[in-house]
């Protein structure tokens, strides 16, 4: 099976089943990765890559830049891809805060 074709299984699948296969990816992803916390006096108390002073805006800036994840990898060796899931995870369900953080820095 293709990959297209498995896309396109799991596309004609009620939101409920689609919801199931997301969470069991999502665990499968975040096996080894570090996850995001805020934690207070760490830049500013923004969302970032556990361990980390990589802020989720920055990242999500980055890729509105045009930076590619490839690229980001290699500016940041030290998180993965699964890293930058979280991430993109985190800043899909937070995206006003994303949002409002990412203006507060243009305006800085």
């Amino acid at each position: 099976m293709t990959l297209k074709e498995l896309e396109n299984q799991i596309l004609a699948l009620p939101p409920t089943e689609k919801a199931e296969i997301i969470q069991s990816l999502t665990k499968a992803i975040n096996t080894g990765a570090k996850g995001i916390t805020k934690t207070p006096g760490v830049c500013g108390g923004e969302a970032c890559i556990t361990g980390t002073r990589i802020a989720v805006w920055l990242l999500v800036e980055a890729r509105y830049l045009g930076i590619s994840e490839a690229e980001l990898l290699q500016d940041y060796p030290h998180i993965s891809a699964a890293d930058l899931v979280n991430a993109w995870a985190y800043a899909d369900a937070h995206s006003e805060e994303i949002e409002a953080v990412i203006q507060a820095n243009e305006i800085a």
